[in-house]
């Protein structure tokens, strides 16, 4: 076992970020500092070559000038020129040659091409154009200077053509670089260094939220991060909190609603049970009072059966398998059809319940979801009225989408619970709820529905001035992509 964890140890090391990011540095260190030392070597022989080249330029055009003393290049061979030229070449390792008008090689002070034909490109061009010409030959290690040789009279009677060797100049920045190598690794040991300290103080605090996360994990749910640090850091922080309070907020609406709905499903069953004993423990019981309490035993049972469906709702509505059997849907008809099913329910308040449509609509939805959708905001708009109030409903549509509009002159819902009226389990005026049969489900599955159609829903309410829902939903049913995937 422990040889398992530890390998497991050192495999989630090289996994980490903290790993990835001392690795990337270290190979962009290894790489800049390999990269900088070959630029500054190569910066160094290019200017030992630049040296080398202007000195055997100058030194081309001066013994150039020492034939302008002269009327020929017989007449300063006799005068003892070449002789000089074979010492200056001894001494500096040098080798001169001169090539006269015929490109016949006239002198060779390495005694080599002494009588033979010179014909390149630099003695042509130097006659051509009467200027020194210097080049470098990186192959053969071998600066040439090509220079224009003039008499006595201004008349260009030859070319000098001067050699020197410098192929023992990459040993010489060789040598000037002989122990780089450890200022390289030096280099790069103190950034590895630095490297993984920065890492270290630089991932704390994520190690840090990393730690609440799994106290989080173990059940310390009352657990928060700091919202200090990185941009990052303090975003990922304020989310997690946020989440962290709703799932609190939650949890205490869950207990809470477990509570009222033990208390909503327990009352409608000592009802019922007390009416059952009530007509078993009496004789001789009429039947209008038989009837009477029938008539209660079934309200009971129709109001728990009510509490029932709403939490199978929420439980469909929940999974995500989740389907919409969509159809082509004449809302007019049905809402028309939803109002007079709830007109009974109004009258009993003597509540006026108005619908107004501006043009016909069809639209693709899941009927009996928007029915149900449709019943509870209209239902809601009756129970939480005043008596001789009135409910309005509108029907409006444009060419992408349809919109109902919910609208009454009852309680209204206060400011400070109107954000939370969606959320399952809340319920604004509890007693008030208990009396109306309700559940604090109704408009979290209402929002669930419109959602699922890809639609919205928007409250404006007013304390003690009524309350307006309005919902929009698109014409056209498009599936979404996390839908297709569920199909498949």
């Amino acid at each position: 076992m422990n040889h398992k964890k530890l390998i497991t140890d050192i495999l989630s090391f090289f996994l980490s970020t903290r790993f990835r990011l001392v690795f990337i540095i270290a190979v962009m260190s290894i790489i800049s500092t390999i990269s900088a030392v070959k630029a500054v070597k190569y910066s160094y022989t290019t200017s030992l070559v630049e040296a080398r080249k202007a000195y055997v330029n100058n030194e081309a055009v001066l013994i150039a000038a020492e034939f302008t003393k002269y009327g020929s290049i017989d007449e300063a061979h006799n005068d003892g020129v070449y002789e000089n030229l074979m010492n200056y070449s001894s001494l500096n390792a040098i080798r001169i040659r001169l090539v006269d008008k015929k490109y016949n090689i006239s002198v060779d002070t390495y005694a080599v091409d002494t009588g033979k034909t010179m014909i390149n490109s630099k003695v042509i061009t130097v006659y051509d154009s009467s200027k020194t010409i210097t080049d470098y030959s990186k192959k053969t290690g071998n600066i040439e200077a090509a220079s224009p040789v003039y008499n006595s009279e201004g008349q260009l009677i030859a070319v000098l053509v001067v050699n020197l060797d410098i192929s023992d100049i990459s040993q010489i920045a060789g040598n000037a670089f002989d122990r780089i190598w450890v200022i390289e690794f030096v280099i790069i040991t103190i950034i590895l260094v630095v490297s993984i300290i920065v890492t270290y103080f630089y991932f704390k605090p994520y190690k840090k939220a990393l730690h609440i996360v799994e106290e989080v994990d173990f059940g310390y749910i009352d657990k928060r991060m700091d919202v200090k640090g990185s941009t990052e850091l303090r975003q990922f922080a304020k989310h997690f909190n946020s989440i962290m309070d709703k799932n609190s907020e939650l949890d205490n609406s869950r207990s809470e609603f477990v509570s009222n709905v033990s208390h909503e499903l327990k009352t409608p069953i000592t009802s019922i049970k007390v009416l059952a004993d009530s007509l078993n423990t009496q004789e001789d019981v009429p039947v209008e009072v038989y009837k009477e309490f029938m008539v209660d035993i079934v309200s009971e049972i129709d109001r728990e059966n009510k509490i029932i469906e709403d939490l199978l709702c929420m439980v469909r509505l929940d999974r995500a398998s989740a389907t919409l059997n969509i159809s082509s849907v004449n809302l007019n008809e049905l809402l028309e059809l939803v109002l007079k099913r709830l007109k009974p329910l109004a009258q009993k308040k003597n509540i006026e319940l108005l619908f107004e449509s501006f043009r016909p609509v069809v639209a693709q939805i899941d009927e009996v979801k928007i029915t149900q959708v449709i019943s509870n905001l209209v239902e809601n708009a009756i129970k939480y009225n005043d008596m001789d109030g009135w409910v309005h409903v509108s029907l409006n549509a444009d060419h992408q989408f349809f919109f109902v509009r919910v609208e009454d002159s009852g309680i209204g819902i206060p400011k400070e619970s109107q954000s939370r009226v969606f959320e399952r389990f809340y319920r604004v005026d509890k007693a008030r709820s208990r009396q109306t049969g309700g559940t604090g489900l109704g408009l979290s599955i209402v929002k669930n529905i419109i959602l699922m159609h890809h639609g919205t829903i928007k409250l404006y309410s007013e304390e003690g001035m009524g309350t307006t829902f309005t919902f929009r939903i698109p014409l056209n049913y498009v599936e979404s992509d996390d839908e297709d995937k569920n199909e498949n």
